[in-house]
Protein backbone atom coordinates (compact mmCIF):
# COMPACT_ATOMS: atom_id res chain seq x y z
CA UNK A 1 0.00 0.00 0.00
CA UNK A 2 2.88 2.42 0.87
CA UNK A 3 4.75 1.68 -2.39
CA UNK A 4 1.62 2.25 -4.45
CA UNK A 5 1.04 5.54 -2.65
CA UNK A 6 4.58 6.75 -3.34
CA UNK A 7 4.42 5.76 -6.99
CA UNK A 8 1.16 7.60 -7.61
CA UNK A 9 2.14 10.62 -5.44
CA UNK A 10 -1.22 10.56 -3.70
CA UNK A 11 -1.06 12.21 -0.25
CA UNK A 12 -1.11 9.77 2.66
CA UNK A 13 -4.15 11.50 4.16
CA UNK A 14 -6.19 10.99 0.99
CA UNK A 15 -5.34 7.30 0.85
CA UNK A 16 -6.26 6.98 4.52
CA UNK A 17 -9.61 8.72 4.24
CA UNK A 18 -10.52 6.70 1.16
CA UNK A 19 -9.85 3.54 3.19
CA UNK A 20 -11.96 4.94 6.05
CA UNK A 21 -14.87 5.62 3.69
CA UNK A 22 -14.61 2.13 2.21
CA UNK A 23 -14.50 0.53 5.67
CA UNK A 24 -17.42 2.64 6.93
CA UNK A 25 -19.54 1.60 3.97
CA UNK A 26 -18.91 -2.10 4.52
CA UNK A 27 -19.29 -1.83 8.29
CA UNK A 28 -22.70 -0.15 7.98
CA UNK A 29 -23.92 -3.11 5.93
CA UNK A 30 -22.82 -5.83 8.37
CA UNK A 31 -23.45 -4.00 11.68
CA UNK A 32 -27.18 -4.70 11.86
CA UNK A 33 -27.19 -8.13 10.24
CA UNK A 34 -28.77 -10.87 12.40
CA UNK A 35 -26.41 -13.18 14.24
CA UNK A 36 -28.33 -16.35 13.40
CA UNK A 37 -27.94 -16.31 9.58
CA UNK A 38 -24.33 -17.50 9.60
CA UNK A 39 -24.03 -19.25 6.23
CA UNK A 40 -25.45 -16.27 4.39
CA UNK A 41 -23.11 -13.61 5.75
CA UNK A 42 -19.89 -15.49 6.58
CA UNK A 43 -18.11 -14.51 3.36
CA UNK A 44 -19.07 -10.84 3.67
CA UNK A 45 -17.80 -10.76 7.24
CA UNK A 46 -14.30 -11.73 6.10
CA UNK A 47 -14.41 -9.06 3.37
CA UNK A 48 -15.14 -6.42 6.01
CA UNK A 49 -12.30 -7.72 8.14
CA UNK A 50 -9.94 -7.52 5.19
CA UNK A 51 -10.71 -3.83 4.70
CA UNK A 52 -10.21 -3.05 8.40
CA UNK A 53 -6.96 -5.01 8.36
CA UNK A 54 -5.69 -2.73 5.59
CA UNK A 55 -6.96 0.38 7.37
CA UNK A 56 -5.44 -0.48 10.75
CA UNK A 57 -2.08 -1.46 9.25
CA UNK A 58 -1.97 1.68 7.10
CA UNK A 59 -2.59 4.02 10.02
CA UNK A 60 0.08 2.23 12.06
CA UNK A 61 2.68 2.55 9.29
CA UNK A 62 1.83 6.20 8.60
CA UNK A 63 0.80 7.39 12.06
CA UNK A 64 3.12 10.41 12.25
CA UNK A 65 2.14 11.75 8.81
CA UNK A 66 -1.56 11.25 9.54
CA UNK A 67 -1.31 13.06 12.88
CA UNK A 68 0.42 15.97 11.16
CA UNK A 69 -2.44 15.97 8.62
CA UNK A 70 -4.99 16.28 11.45
CA UNK A 71 -5.78 12.72 12.57
CA UNK A 72 -7.26 12.72 16.11
CA UNK A 73 -6.70 10.04 18.74
CA UNK A 74 -10.41 9.38 19.05
CA UNK A 75 -10.49 8.54 15.32
CA UNK A 76 -7.90 5.80 15.92
CA UNK A 77 -9.99 4.59 18.85
CA UNK A 78 -13.08 4.57 16.65
CA UNK A 79 -11.40 2.16 14.21
CA UNK A 80 -10.25 -0.10 17.04
CA UNK A 81 -13.74 -0.04 18.55
CA UNK A 82 -15.30 -1.14 15.28
CA UNK A 83 -12.83 -3.98 14.97
CA UNK A 84 -13.81 -5.02 18.50
CA UNK A 85 -17.47 -4.91 17.46
CA UNK A 86 -16.74 -7.06 14.42
CA UNK A 87 -14.96 -9.64 16.54
CA UNK A 88 -17.77 -9.78 19.12
CA UNK A 89 -20.40 -10.02 16.40
CA UNK A 90 -18.54 -12.92 14.82
CA UNK A 91 -18.30 -14.61 18.24
CA UNK A 92 -22.08 -14.30 18.58
CA UNK A 93 -22.50 -15.88 15.13
CA UNK A 94 -20.00 -18.73 15.52
CA UNK A 95 -19.43 -19.12 19.30
CA UNK A 96 -15.69 -19.38 18.64
CA UNK A 97 -13.94 -18.22 21.81
CA UNK A 98 -10.96 -16.80 19.88
CA UNK A 99 -13.18 -14.04 18.44
CA UNK A 100 -14.34 -13.11 21.94
CA UNK A 101 -10.74 -12.91 23.13
CA UNK A 102 -9.73 -10.72 20.19
CA UNK A 103 -12.65 -8.38 20.92
CA UNK A 104 -11.44 -8.07 24.51
CA UNK A 105 -7.91 -7.28 23.34
CA UNK A 106 -8.99 -4.37 21.14
CA UNK A 107 -11.33 -2.92 23.74
CA UNK A 108 -8.68 -3.20 26.44
CA UNK A 109 -6.21 -1.36 24.20
CA UNK A 110 -8.73 1.46 23.75
CA UNK A 111 -9.19 1.68 27.51
CA UNK A 112 -5.51 1.64 28.46
CA UNK A 113 -4.48 4.08 25.72
CA UNK A 114 -7.41 6.40 26.49
CA UNK A 115 -8.24 7.08 22.86
CA UNK A 116 -11.54 8.80 23.74
CA UNK A 117 -10.32 10.82 26.72
CA UNK A 118 -8.93 13.97 25.08
CA UNK A 119 -11.62 16.62 24.82
CA UNK A 120 -14.36 14.25 25.89
CA UNK A 121 -16.28 16.91 27.86
CA UNK A 122 -16.11 19.45 25.05
CA UNK A 123 -17.84 17.26 22.48
CA UNK A 124 -21.16 15.51 23.12
CA UNK A 125 -20.58 13.18 20.18
CA UNK A 126 -17.29 12.06 21.71
CA UNK A 127 -19.01 11.48 25.06
CA UNK A 128 -21.53 9.18 23.42
CA UNK A 129 -18.72 7.25 21.72
CA UNK A 130 -17.03 6.75 25.09
CA UNK A 131 -20.28 5.63 26.74
CA UNK A 132 -21.09 3.16 23.97
CA UNK A 133 -17.55 1.81 24.10
CA UNK A 134 -17.79 1.18 27.86
CA UNK A 135 -21.16 -0.56 27.49
CA UNK A 136 -19.87 -2.85 24.71
CA UNK A 137 -16.68 -3.64 26.62
CA UNK A 138 -18.79 -4.48 29.68
CA UNK A 139 -20.75 -7.06 27.68
CA UNK A 140 -17.54 -8.67 26.41
CA UNK A 141 -16.05 -8.81 29.92
CA UNK A 142 -19.22 -10.34 31.37
CA UNK A 143 -19.30 -13.13 28.81
CA UNK A 144 -15.55 -13.68 29.10
CA UNK A 145 -15.72 -13.81 32.90
CA UNK A 146 -13.34 -10.90 33.55
CA UNK A 147 -15.08 -9.69 36.71
CA UNK A 148 -12.29 -7.41 37.93
CA UNK A 149 -12.41 -5.53 34.65
CA UNK A 150 -16.23 -5.47 34.85
CA UNK A 151 -16.16 -3.62 38.17
CA UNK A 152 -13.52 -1.21 36.86
CA UNK A 153 -15.68 -0.42 33.84
CA UNK A 154 -18.82 0.00 35.93
CA UNK A 155 -17.07 2.58 38.11
CA UNK A 156 -15.84 4.44 35.04
CA UNK A 157 -19.31 4.35 33.51
CA UNK A 158 -20.92 5.75 36.68
CA UNK A 159 -18.37 8.55 36.99
CA UNK A 160 -18.64 9.44 33.31
CA UNK A 161 -22.44 9.61 33.40
CA UNK A 162 -22.37 11.76 36.55
CA UNK A 163 -19.80 14.12 35.03
CA UNK A 164 -21.78 14.32 31.79
CA UNK A 165 -24.92 15.33 33.68
CA UNK A 166 -23.00 18.21 35.27
CA UNK A 167 -21.22 19.29 32.08
CA UNK A 168 -24.06 18.91 29.57
CA UNK A 169 -27.00 20.06 31.68
CA UNK A 170 -29.23 20.61 28.66
CA UNK A 171 -28.84 16.95 27.60
CA UNK A 172 -30.88 14.19 29.15
CA UNK A 173 -28.77 11.14 30.04
CA UNK A 174 -31.76 9.15 31.27
CA UNK A 175 -30.99 6.16 29.05
CA UNK A 176 -27.44 5.93 30.33
CA UNK A 177 -28.62 6.18 33.92
CA UNK A 178 -30.84 3.17 33.20
CA UNK A 179 -27.82 1.32 31.78
CA UNK A 180 -25.93 1.95 35.04
CA UNK A 181 -28.91 0.68 37.05
CA UNK A 182 -29.17 -2.42 34.83
CA UNK A 183 -25.56 -3.48 35.28
CA UNK A 184 -25.73 -2.80 39.03
CA UNK A 185 -28.77 -5.09 39.38
CA UNK A 186 -27.16 -7.69 37.14
CA UNK A 187 -23.98 -7.86 39.24
CA UNK A 188 -25.97 -7.91 42.46
CA UNK A 189 -27.90 -10.98 41.27
CA UNK A 190 -24.86 -12.84 39.91
CA UNK A 191 -22.29 -12.90 42.80
CA UNK A 192 -23.27 -16.41 44.02
CA UNK A 193 -21.66 -17.74 40.84
CA UNK A 194 -18.42 -15.79 41.21
CA UNK A 195 -16.45 -17.94 43.64
CA UNK A 196 -17.39 -21.41 42.41
CA UNK A 197 -16.27 -23.35 39.35
CA UNK A 198 -16.90 -21.74 35.95
CA UNK A 199 -20.19 -22.43 34.20
CA UNK A 200 -18.26 -23.45 31.09
CA UNK A 201 -17.31 -27.08 30.62
CA UNK A 202 -13.75 -27.83 31.75
CA UNK A 203 -11.84 -31.03 31.04
CA UNK A 204 -9.98 -30.42 34.30
CA UNK A 205 -13.20 -30.82 36.31
CA UNK A 206 -15.49 -32.81 33.98
CA UNK A 207 -15.35 -35.97 31.92
CA UNK A 208 -13.58 -35.76 28.58
CA UNK A 209 -16.00 -35.95 25.63
CA UNK A 210 -14.39 -39.22 24.44
CA UNK A 211 -15.29 -40.92 27.73
CA UNK A 212 -19.00 -40.16 27.37
CA UNK A 213 -21.02 -43.03 25.92
CA UNK A 214 -22.40 -42.27 22.47
CA UNK A 215 -25.75 -43.35 21.09
CA UNK A 216 -26.00 -45.61 18.06
CA UNK A 217 -26.54 -42.59 15.87
CA UNK A 218 -23.90 -40.02 16.71
CA UNK A 219 -25.39 -36.54 17.12
CA UNK A 220 -23.65 -33.40 18.25
CA UNK A 221 -25.15 -30.27 19.74
CA UNK A 222 -24.46 -27.83 16.92
CA UNK A 223 -26.99 -25.05 17.62
CA UNK A 224 -29.02 -23.54 20.43
CA UNK A 225 -31.76 -20.91 20.64
CA UNK A 226 -31.82 -19.12 24.00
CA UNK A 227 -34.95 -17.05 24.42
CA UNK A 228 -36.26 -15.08 27.41
CA UNK A 229 -39.67 -13.43 27.79
CA UNK A 230 -40.03 -12.68 31.51
CA UNK A 231 -41.29 -9.14 32.18
CA UNK A 232 -39.06 -6.88 34.30
CA UNK A 233 -36.30 -9.49 34.41
CA UNK A 234 -32.71 -8.82 35.38
CA UNK A 235 -30.69 -8.10 32.26
CA UNK A 236 -27.91 -6.05 30.76
CA UNK A 237 -28.43 -4.78 27.25
CA UNK A 238 -30.38 -7.67 25.64
CA UNK A 239 -28.65 -10.38 27.68
CA UNK A 240 -30.91 -11.58 30.48
CA UNK A 241 -29.44 -13.31 33.52
CA UNK A 242 -30.74 -16.77 32.58
CA UNK A 243 -29.63 -16.62 28.94
CA UNK A 244 -26.26 -15.27 30.13
CA UNK A 245 -25.76 -18.37 32.27
CA UNK A 246 -27.11 -20.73 29.62
CA UNK A 247 -24.72 -19.21 27.07
CA UNK A 248 -21.77 -20.12 29.29
CA UNK A 249 -23.10 -23.59 30.09
CA UNK A 250 -23.07 -24.40 26.37
CA UNK A 251 -19.39 -23.59 25.86
CA UNK A 252 -16.11 -25.42 26.40
CA UNK A 253 -13.28 -24.10 28.49
CA UNK A 254 -10.18 -25.20 26.56
CA UNK A 255 -7.71 -27.09 28.76
CA UNK A 256 -8.45 -24.90 31.76
CA UNK A 257 -6.33 -22.11 30.22
CA UNK A 258 -9.23 -19.86 29.31
CA UNK A 259 -8.16 -17.09 31.70
CA UNK A 260 -4.38 -17.49 31.42
CA UNK A 261 -1.98 -15.16 29.69
CA UNK A 262 0.57 -16.13 27.10
CA UNK A 263 4.23 -15.42 27.65
CA UNK A 264 4.84 -14.54 24.01
CA UNK A 265 4.47 -10.90 23.06
CA UNK A 266 3.69 -9.64 19.61
CA UNK A 267 6.34 -7.83 17.63
CA UNK A 268 4.57 -4.46 17.48
CA UNK A 269 3.46 -2.51 14.44
CA UNK A 270 1.06 -4.07 11.99
CA UNK A 271 0.39 -7.20 14.05
CA UNK A 272 -2.13 -9.47 12.36
CA UNK A 273 -4.17 -11.81 14.56
CA UNK A 274 -4.72 -15.46 13.68
CA UNK A 275 -8.25 -14.81 12.45
CA UNK A 276 -7.14 -12.41 9.76
CA UNK A 277 -7.80 -9.07 11.45
CA UNK A 278 -5.28 -6.61 12.86
CA UNK A 279 -4.41 -6.42 16.51
CA UNK A 280 -2.59 -3.84 18.62
CA UNK A 281 0.75 -4.66 20.24
CA UNK A 282 -0.28 -7.17 22.84
CA UNK A 283 -0.10 -10.67 24.28
CA UNK A 284 -1.41 -13.23 21.78
CA UNK A 285 -4.44 -14.51 23.67
CA UNK A 286 -6.06 -16.28 20.76
CA UNK A 287 -3.28 -18.87 20.63
CA UNK A 288 -3.96 -19.82 24.27
CA UNK A 289 -7.56 -20.83 23.73
CA UNK A 290 -7.10 -22.91 20.60
CA UNK A 291 -7.69 -26.54 21.61
CA UNK A 292 -8.12 -28.96 18.69
CA UNK A 293 -8.92 -31.83 21.07
CA UNK A 294 -12.30 -30.33 21.98
CA UNK A 295 -15.34 -30.05 19.71
CA UNK A 296 -16.47 -26.58 18.61
CA UNK A 297 -18.94 -24.67 20.75
CA UNK A 298 -22.54 -24.90 19.52
CA UNK A 299 -23.72 -21.78 17.73
CA UNK A 300 -26.19 -19.82 19.82
CA UNK A 301 -28.98 -17.42 18.89
CA UNK A 302 -29.75 -15.27 21.95
CA UNK A 303 -33.15 -13.58 21.71
CA UNK A 304 -34.71 -11.10 24.09
CA UNK A 305 -38.50 -10.66 23.95
CA UNK A 306 -38.84 -11.41 20.22
CA UNK A 307 -42.25 -11.48 18.58
CA UNK A 308 -43.75 -14.83 17.66
CA UNK A 309 -43.02 -14.12 14.00
CA UNK A 310 -39.39 -13.30 14.70
CA UNK A 311 -38.92 -16.35 16.93
CA UNK A 312 -40.36 -18.69 14.29
CA UNK A 313 -38.20 -17.05 11.59
CA UNK A 314 -35.06 -17.66 13.68
CA UNK A 315 -36.13 -21.24 14.38
CA UNK A 316 -36.77 -21.90 10.69
CA UNK A 317 -33.41 -20.41 9.66
CA UNK A 318 -31.45 -22.38 12.26
CA UNK A 319 -33.23 -25.61 11.31
CA UNK A 320 -32.48 -24.97 7.65
CA UNK A 321 -28.76 -24.62 8.42
CA UNK A 322 -28.71 -27.57 10.84
CA UNK A 323 -26.29 -30.29 9.64
CA UNK A 324 -27.54 -33.90 9.28
CA UNK A 325 -25.72 -34.98 12.45
CA UNK A 326 -26.58 -31.80 14.36
CA UNK A 327 -28.95 -31.36 17.28
CA UNK A 328 -30.71 -28.13 18.20
CA UNK A 329 -31.41 -27.10 21.79
CA UNK A 330 -34.26 -24.65 22.40
CA UNK A 331 -34.38 -22.83 25.72
CA UNK A 332 -37.52 -20.81 26.43
CA UNK A 333 -37.99 -18.86 29.62
CA UNK A 334 -41.35 -17.13 30.09
CA UNK A 335 -44.35 -16.71 32.35
CA UNK A 336 -46.47 -19.86 32.43
CA UNK A 337 -50.20 -19.77 31.76
CA UNK A 338 -52.99 -22.29 32.16
CA UNK A 339 -56.75 -22.02 32.10
CA UNK A 340 -56.85 -23.84 35.45
CA UNK A 341 -53.75 -22.27 36.96
CA UNK A 342 -52.45 -18.99 38.30
CA UNK A 343 -51.66 -16.65 35.35
CA UNK A 344 -48.38 -15.48 36.89
CA UNK A 345 -46.94 -18.99 37.19
CA UNK A 346 -43.32 -18.96 36.05
CA UNK A 347 -42.07 -21.73 33.77
CA UNK A 348 -39.09 -22.48 31.61
CA UNK A 349 -38.84 -24.98 28.81
CA UNK A 350 -36.09 -26.79 27.01
CA UNK A 351 -36.23 -28.89 23.89
CA UNK A 352 -33.62 -30.86 21.97
CA UNK A 353 -34.32 -31.82 18.39
CA UNK A 354 -32.54 -32.80 15.20
CA UNK A 355 -33.36 -32.45 11.54
CA UNK A 356 -35.62 -35.54 11.55
CA UNK A 357 -37.52 -35.43 14.80
CA UNK A 358 -38.10 -33.47 17.97
CA UNK A 359 -38.12 -34.92 21.45
CA UNK A 360 -40.56 -34.08 24.21
CA UNK A 361 -40.37 -30.61 25.73
CA UNK A 362 -40.13 -30.48 29.49
CA UNK A 363 -41.21 -27.52 31.58
CA UNK A 364 -40.21 -26.73 35.13
CA UNK A 365 -41.13 -24.08 37.66
CA UNK A 366 -38.54 -22.44 39.90
CA UNK A 367 -38.88 -23.34 43.61
CA UNK A 368 -39.58 -19.72 44.47
CA UNK A 369 -42.72 -19.55 42.27
CA UNK A 370 -45.40 -17.84 44.37
CA UNK A 371 -48.74 -19.37 45.34
CA UNK A 372 -47.87 -22.89 44.20
CA UNK A 373 -46.05 -25.93 45.49
CA UNK A 374 -43.40 -27.63 43.32
CA UNK A 375 -45.70 -30.59 42.69
CA UNK A 376 -48.63 -28.40 41.80
CA UNK A 377 -46.54 -26.26 39.48
CA UNK A 378 -45.10 -29.30 37.75
CA UNK A 379 -48.55 -30.69 37.24
CA UNK A 380 -49.83 -27.44 35.81
CA UNK A 381 -46.99 -27.27 33.30
CA UNK A 382 -46.76 -30.91 32.28
CA UNK A 383 -50.16 -32.54 32.43
CA UNK A 384 -52.71 -30.00 31.25
CA UNK A 385 -53.16 -29.92 27.51
CA UNK A 386 -53.95 -26.21 27.77
CA UNK A 387 -50.64 -25.35 29.46
CA UNK A 388 -48.24 -23.08 27.62
CA UNK A 389 -45.72 -20.29 27.80
CA UNK A 390 -46.41 -16.60 27.33
CA UNK A 391 -43.94 -15.37 24.71
CA UNK A 392 -45.81 -12.28 23.66
CA UNK A 393 -48.10 -9.54 24.95
CA UNK A 394 -51.36 -11.30 24.16
CA UNK A 395 -52.65 -11.76 27.68
CA UNK A 396 -54.11 -15.18 28.50
CA UNK A 397 -54.14 -16.71 25.04
CA UNK A 398 -54.04 -16.06 21.33
CA UNK A 399 -50.86 -15.92 19.31
CA UNK A 400 -48.86 -14.76 22.34
CA UNK A 401 -49.27 -18.13 24.06
CA UNK A 402 -46.95 -20.94 22.97
CA UNK A 403 -48.11 -24.53 23.46
CA UNK A 404 -45.98 -27.67 23.58
CA UNK A 405 -47.79 -29.14 20.59
CA UNK A 406 -47.01 -26.09 18.44
CA UNK A 407 -43.26 -26.48 18.68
Amino acid sequence: MSQQQQQSNIPVSEVYWSLVAKADKKFSKIRDLPYYERNRYGTYFHKVFKVYTQLWKFQQENRQKLVEAGLKRWEIGDIASRIGQLYFGQYMRTSEASYLQESYIFYEAILTREYFKDGVFQDLNLVNKQLRFLARFLTVCLVLGRREMVYQLVNQLKMLVDECKRTFQETDFKEWKLVVQEIAKFLKADPPFMNIRPLRYSIVLDLHPDSIANTKRKLRLSDAILCSYHPNEIKFSELSLDTFRMLQCLEWEPSGSFYQFSGAHSSGNGNIAQNGAPGPSRVNYSQDITDPTLPPNPCKAVLYHPSITHFMAVLATVCEELPPDGALLIYLSASGSNVHAVPSLSCAGTCICNSENMSKISFHSPPESPNSSPEQSKGDCLHYHTGGLHIGARGNGGRGLKYVGNT
